[in-house]
């Protein structure tokens, strides 16, 4: 049952007097239930409350841990067709991708309670002292990860449950020792409570402290605002647009105690299509990225949005047949009004640019709230010098560009903002002609696809999510997979302390039997 209320804790609040609904896309109309937006007072307590838990939570047992997230995991599953019949009516996305991203949230909450229960995440570091030492002694040295605080989490618009409310965020967040305050997306905050309901019965079931976790309604940007400006919160996890993430990014460095901010933000994800690979398949590929660029109906954060190619037949082919091929695709349904209006003011404004040629777009009457999906054509040096075409049009929309030569295709690589993705389409090893495009798409990306497509984000340890400015506000880290929980914790070490005083994972003798690191060589026990 939706209340409509925040979990403030276990605690369900509503003391404020901004209400608000969600949409449901499809049948162009509100949903039923009504929630409350979070008061400042709320925000206070939830954040008091997370304090006072990461107290006791980031001291637990990995096997605790572990458990909280595995019995997160059951407690999702078990809201069945409540949860899935929410996620449809709120998203307008169709119940096999509900079905999926219920799968891959409970996967990631699986891979991290693993993580945990392996203990070997905290990267134990051991280097002896030695009294003996000359000219000077050596102390003893023993170093590990531990978790930094509560953490607020922003629900992600275009992924109501993997990048939301127990999505990978809150999952790596957990699995470190953080208290976690989610900020519920205003477009799926039905969704938000039920998977928030899962949470807290999960809490409850394995004995976390009040205030591990809680759910705050917003419709708009102020509870953001104040959350990240709470002197408690010690760290946050953003998907979103650029201009979201940048704003919460500066909130964060302003503070009298500045945070660090993780923010997965925009990209145009280029894809490289050289010359001999386009005219030995041009007809596969435009079938291929047609179903790419409206998979989801373009809103993925991977979505092919820029094709890079040398000018010449090859390209032409592919361009209209790409054009061909994305018209016979059914239009679908975009999340919300106002996203579906921002694809088409987006659209519009790219495809009247000079120089820029429109090769597809339907202008068939199709259902309220569904998109028409765009091709549009443009010269090289036009797309270099308009800064316009190098923005994210967020929806079922691409842009070929084509390049007079591989000098040119560099250049423009070159002077591309950070991405999550790059691809390279290449047959009979014509790659080795383009080693400078490669090379400057390589700086400018966090993942490297070789004769693929972009869409598609594969969670598991050797996945990248995250690139180079603004696709994220820290290259260094990805959002997606078990690495992701290095963003929630920080180095200590302990010089000459006791053996018997020192967390289990530095003991001499390794109590937990974890992998470390010892004297500059890795020590397992068996």
């Amino acid at each position: 049952m939706i209340t409509g209320k925040n979990y403030i804790g276990n605690t369900l609040s509503a003391t404020g007097n901004v209400r608000y609904q969600t949409f449901n896309p499809i049948e162009n109309k509100a949903n039923d239930p009504v929630f409350t937006e979070a008061t400042a007072a709320e925000i206070d307590r939830a954040a008091v409350l997370a304090r006072q838990a990461f107290s006791t939570f980031s001291k637990l047992s990995n096997r605790r841990r572990s458990e909280f997230l595995n019995c997160i995991a059951d407690e999702i599953m078990s809201l069945d067709e409540t949860l899935i019949k929410m996620y449809c009516a709120e998203s307008g996305l169709p119940e096999g991708r509900a079905i999926g991203e219920r799968g891959r949230t409970i996967g990631q909450l699986k891979s991290f309670a693993a993580l945990v229960s392996q203990g070997d995440w905290v990267e134990a570091t051991i280097d002896h002292g030695d009294p003996n030492r000359r000219p000077l002694a050596k102390p003893d040295l023993r170093k590990m990860y531990i978790p930094i605080g509560p953490i607020a989490v922003f629900g992600a618009s275009n992924f109501p449950l993997a990048y939301s409310t127990a999505g990978g965020d809150t999952a790596a967040a957990l699995a470190a020792g953080c208290p976690v305050i989610v900020k519920s997306h205003p477009m799926h905050a039905g969704t938000g409570e039920l998977v928030a309901s899962a949470v807290i019965k999960a809490a409850e079931k394995t004995g976390m402290p009040n205030g591990v976790f809680s759910n705050l309604n917003s419709r708009g940007i102020e509870v953001g605002k104040q959350l990240v400006s709470h002197e408690f919160i010690k760290g946050v996890g953003f998907t979103g647009s650029i201009k979201g993430g940048r704003a919460l990014y500066d909130i964060a460095a302003q503070r009298k105690e500045p945070i660090p901010v993780f923010a997965e933000m925009g990209s145009i994800n280029p894809v490289l299509m050289f010359p001999k690979a386009l005219a030995n398949r041009a007809n596969e590929l435009a079938k291929t990225y047609a179903h790419s660029i409206t998979l989801g109906t373009g809103q993925f954060c991977t979505n092919p949005g820029l094709i890079l190619g040398i000018k010449g037949e090859a390209l032409q082919t592919f361009s209209n047949q790409l054009a061909h091929e994305i018209l016979q695709i059914e239009p679908g349904c975009m999340l919300h009004p106002n996203i579906h209006h921002a694809y088409e003011q987006l659209k519009e404004i790219a495809s009247t640019q000079r120089g820029t040629v429109v090769l597809a777009n339907s202008k068939d009457q199709i259902l309220a709230n569904h998109a028409h999906q765009a091709v549009v054509f443009v010269p090289g040096e036009i797309f270099l010098n308009n800064p316009t075409l190098h923005q994210e049009v967020f929806g079922p929309f691409s842009l070929i560009v084509a390049c007079e030569d591989v000098m040119q295709l560099t250049q423009i690589i070159d002077n591309l903002e950070g991405q999550l993705t790059g691809t390279i389409i290449s047959d009979d090893n014509e790659i080795v002609h383009y080693k400078s495009a490669v090379d400057a798409l390589e700086r400018r990306v966090g993942r490297l696809i070789f004769n693929g497509v972009p869409t598609g984000v594969e969670v598991c340890p050797a996945m990248n999510h995250g690139g180079p400015y603004p696709a994220s506000t820290d290259s260094r880290f990805t959002a997606v997979g078990i690495h992701s929980i290095r963003r929630w914790v920080r180095p200590i070490s302990f010089q000459d302390w006791p053996d018997e005083l020192l967390p289990d994972v530095l003991k001499e003798n390794n109590p937990l039997g974890i992998i470390r690191t010892v004297d500059g060589r890795i020590e397992v026990k068996h």
